[in-house]
């Protein structure tokens, strides 16, 4: 319609009027029609999904049985190495240092001189003492020849019962003398022996604390230390519940029987040093709840010093048919530990499962499965309880049981 100018208003307003609804009507229609045809292709793509999903086959996964091992069960430990026995070395005398016989960090055997304090002052206390003592000898001797002699004289009445009981007893107070100056010597001649001063016990020494011309003091100066080397001890802690498995295990095999332990050092991967349980506390750490534990161990080469760290392995069970599966195939749960297994039907089931050390990448599972079950061990990431799969069952590497008998468990239970 073209617009005419000399046309009135109202009546360009009723074309617009009636325009406007036709207009509307035409857009509900086409709307209305697309619907229609949006809904039934939709459907026919939901149908076909559907279908196509029906068609897809079950999820393959991975399954094994639990490999089965006759093993022993070890615990592990951290602790350190404490020598038998560690001495300050201290002067029992006091006195200038005029000696040192020994180079820092040389191992020494008891009885070896290691420092010398000047001895002239005590070789004059000594000498001083045995003129004492020879002096209260010869004392004594001239009281005991005048109670001989008074002894004579009172048979004659030459002389008075008194004057030999006085007599007497002279004898006596010079036979405390004679005592008294030998006990001086004694000591005069210990005092001598203390300014050599020598390794109490065989081990090796630390460096020198004070150096030649320094005085001093008996009983207080710190020289050196020394330590022994072999054998060492390892020292570490157990818990309460630990203790009470050990000492249940020793009672089942008799108090001869000990048990044997196996060390490695930090930088070490072997358990390479052997030993014996030698010591149990007689009493808990009421601050730890834990118990004070103690190995005793050869160190002929002096590898192993006091204070170094190392990790300790016990057995923990005497040899049993253990079941051990891959540790990746353990997931976790609210702090629980569990694995999927597949059933006769080859539906996914979750087993929950009681651990045990971990042995290299398999795990000691002590509860939870059976030797027969098929447990998933690749896949896992997949797979939700009841749903189908496809068990790919793979057999242990017999080489890889093998392994087991020497198992190198990384467990921290101390």
């Amino acid at each position: 319609m073209s617009f005419n100018p000399t046309e009135p208003l109202s009546r360009l307003r009723s074309h617009k009027r009636r325009r406007f609804p036709m207009i509307a009507v035409s857009a509900i229609a086409f709307l209305a029609l697309g619907g229609v045809f949006y809904k039934g292709w939709h459907s026919e793509s939901a149908v076909a999904q559907a279908q196509n999903g029906a068609a897809q086959p079950a999820l393959t996964v991975t399954v094994s049985h639990p490999a089965v091992r006759d093993l022993v069960e070890w615990d592990e430990y951290t602790g350190r190495f404490e020598a038998i026995d560690s001495v300050e070395i201290r002067a029992r005398v006091s006195g200038y240092l005029t000696e040192i016989a020994f180079e820092d960090g040389a191992r020494v055997e008891k009885g070896d001189l290691l420092f010398r304090v000047d001895p002239r002052p005590f070789d004059a206390a000594l000498d001083r003492a045995k003129a004492d003592l020879a002096s209260a000898k010869a004392t004594l001797a001239n009281a005991t020849r005048d109670v001989e002699r008074g002894e004579e004289l009172v048979k004659t009445a030459a002389l008075s019962r008194e004057v030999l009981d006085r007599r007497k007893r002279d004898e006596d107070v010079a036979r405390a003398q004679v005592a008294a100056a030998q006990a001086s010597l004694l000591s005069a001649q210990i005092n001598l022996d203390y300014t050599s001063i020598r390794a109490p016990i065989t081990g090796r020494v630390s460096d020198e604390r004070v150096s030649l011309g320094n005085l001093v003091t008996g009983d207080q100066t710190i020289l050196t230390t020394l330590v022994s080397e072999d054998p060492i001890y390892f020292e570490f802690t157990i818990s309460e519940a630990d203790y009470l498995d050990y000492a249940r295990m020793m009672a089942e095999r008799g108090p001869d029987q000990v048990i044997p332990v196996q060390v490695r050092l930090m930088d070490e991967d072997e358990f390479a040093h052997e030993g014996r349980l030698s010591f149990v506390d007689n009493q808990l750490d009421r601050s730890t709840g834990t118990m004070r534990v103690r190995a005793t161990l050869d160190n002929p080469q002096g590898l192993l010093l006091p204070q170094m760290f190392g990790r300790v392995r016990l057995a923990a069970s005497e040899s049993r048919e253990t079941l051990l599966i891959t540790d990746s195939a353990i997931q976790s749960d609210q702090g629980s530990k569990y694995v999927w297994a597949v059933d006769a039907n080859d539906v996914i089931v979750q087993k929950r499962v009681v651990l045990g050390p971990l042995m290299g990448d398999w795990r000691v599972v002590r509860a939870g499965v059976t030797s027969q079950d098929r447990i998933v061990t690749q896949g896992v990431q997949f797979v939700n309880s009841g749903m189908k799969v496809r068990p790919d069952l793979h057999q242990v590497d017999p080489q890889i049981v093998q392994a087991f008998e020497a198992p190198m468990p990384v467990d921290e239970r101390g």
